[in-house]
């Protein structure tokens, strides 16, 4: 009903024979043999559609896993379920439900608010707004820790800047305050390995190529310092840049009393203390990220124990995006069987000069991300560009953790809200237009790749 209510001249609508048509032609032009031409067919028909989204992605994912069963196997279709990385985000996703109903996530919130207002808030609405622009900033921070999936975080966090907001009289202030915590929960995904779907995608693939892994603390030493911290303090910068109220403008004070933490809350807070625990240990015990998303989730909904009904809180889950993250895996995986991997591998080292310092490789790997980006979501992009970029930096004799992790960071680059499903549901709170949301996002981008993008890509290449 949905595709057939849109008009012939609707992008969307007209991106299903654009797939179509362009799958045809990479099909029957690729300078490949037969499974590998189907394979990039199949994988610009989806693609084209994630793209122009005429249905969900999940959807459009199912047709993927069909296409590639009729087309190779079964075995081939259904190996994304078989990957940690497709769990993880499934136990994600009811670590965030249960954090929701437990009450935690609202009395955090509530507690933040009120020890980042100062007595005098009222008289000084400036000082007010800065301390909690960054403060809630930095509560969206320390969330990529126990919510892998960004958007949960957004849905946590969206409510409280907004009220906050709304004590501002100025509309710049209101903006701030929504923009800061949103955008630093959101882009500070990448520092945390299990903070969200596109670092879990990257390291499946990489998993599935290579038959290692990546612990959880070598990404937290390797990317949180300069793409957690930094990214807060520059994402804190451009938004006051941008957004800030003027020295006369009023502020309503929030209450001073706060509940005290209650006994199911508590328990929340402990049963996510535990999944940190075993994501921080990882590089002495081996474990994949999923067993600490896993115990939270089996803690949360444990009769007796638990603060949640398990059917309750899975009932409340959206777990359509499984569909989409076993699809991206899937192409992944086929693109490496048909070995297009290792051939567009080979036509991107006559592109990278391989001779030159690992830091200038992995600038120009980065640069190839961030662009392709502009035409393929994050999650596609790094379906597409992850098995590349790890078959490249074994025929070159690359150190690959180092080449990985930069497609990682690159991905986390949006300019465009098509770019991330997160910058859609931002849209959908209605605090600001398109065109709004394209400046500020597009203003931490470009600060971040000026500011920040060299000093990562130089511990990557140092210490990766």
């Amino acid at each position: 009903m949905r595709v057939g209510r849109r008009s012939l001249t609707d992008p969307s609508a007209l991106s299903v024979p654009l797939g179509i048509a362009a799958a045809l032609a990479v099909g029957a032009l690729a300078p490949f043999d037969a499974a590998g031409a189907t394979m990039l067919a199949i994988t610009t028909l989806c693609v084209v559609l994630w793209v122009g989204n005429p249905v969900s992605p999940a959807y459009t994912g199912v047709v993927c896993l069909g296409l590639l069963g009729l087309a190779f196997s079964l075995d081939l279709a259904l190996v994304g379920f078989r990957s940690p990385a497709t769990w993880l985000i499934a136990f994600g996703l009811v670590m965030g439900e249960a954090t929701r109903r437990s009450g935690l996530a609202e009395w955090a919130s509530e507690r933040i608010v009120h020890r980042l207002t100062p007595a005098s808030a009222a008289g000084a609405p400036v000082r007010t707004y800065r301390r909690l622009l960054f403060g809630l900033s930095a509560a969206g921070l320390l969330l990529v820790f126990v919510i892998p999936a960004g958007i949960v975080r957004v849905l946590v966090l969206a409510p409280v800047a907004l009220e906050v907001g709304e004590r501002f009289e100025s509309r710049a202030a209101a903006l701030g305050l929504f923009f800061g915590p949103i955008l630093v929960t959101y882009l500070g995904t990448v520092a945390v390995l299990t903070g969200g779907a596109p670092n879990v995608v990257v390291l499946g693939i990489f998993e599935s190529i290579t038959g290692a892994s990546i612990a959880w603390a070598e990404w937290f030493a390797l990317l949180f310092p300069v793409m957690g911290l930094g990214r807060l303090f520059v994402v804190v910068g451009v938004v006051y840049a941008l957004y800030r109220p003027a020295g006369g403008s009023g502020f309503e004070p929030i209450d001073t009393e706060t509940r005290a933490m209650d006994a199911r809350e508590r328990r929340m807070l402990a049963f996510l203390s535990a999944g940190v625990a075993v994501w921080l240990t990882d590089v002495f015990h081996g474990l994949h990220p999923v067993y600490g998303a896993m115990l939270v989730a089996l803690l949360a909904c444990l009769p007796g124990v638990g603060i949640v009904d398990f059917e309750a809180a899975v009932g409340e889950v959206d777990f359509s995006i499984l569909f989409f993250i076993a699809a991206v895996l899937a192409i992944g995986e086929g693109m490496t069987r048909t070995s297009v991997a290792s051939a567009l591998a080979e036509r991107l080292l006559a592109v990278v000069p391989t001779g030159a310092p690992l830091a200038v490789i992995l600038g120009v790997v980065f640069a190839f991300t961030v662009l392709l980006l502009f035409v393929v979501s994050g999650l596609a992009a790094a379906s597409i560009l992850t098995p590349v970029v790890v078959a490249f930096a074994g025929n070159a004799g690359l150190a690959v953790v180092p080449v990985t992790l930069t497609v990682a960071v690159a991905l986390h680059m949006p300019f465009f809200p098509y770019q991330s499903a997160v910058l859609v549901v931002i849209l959908a709170y209605e605090i600001v237009e398109t065109r709004e949301l394209i400046r500020v996002v597009a203003a931490v981008t470009l600060a971040t790749i000026a500011l920040l993008v060299p000093i990562q890509l130089g511990v990557l290449a140092l210490f990766g």
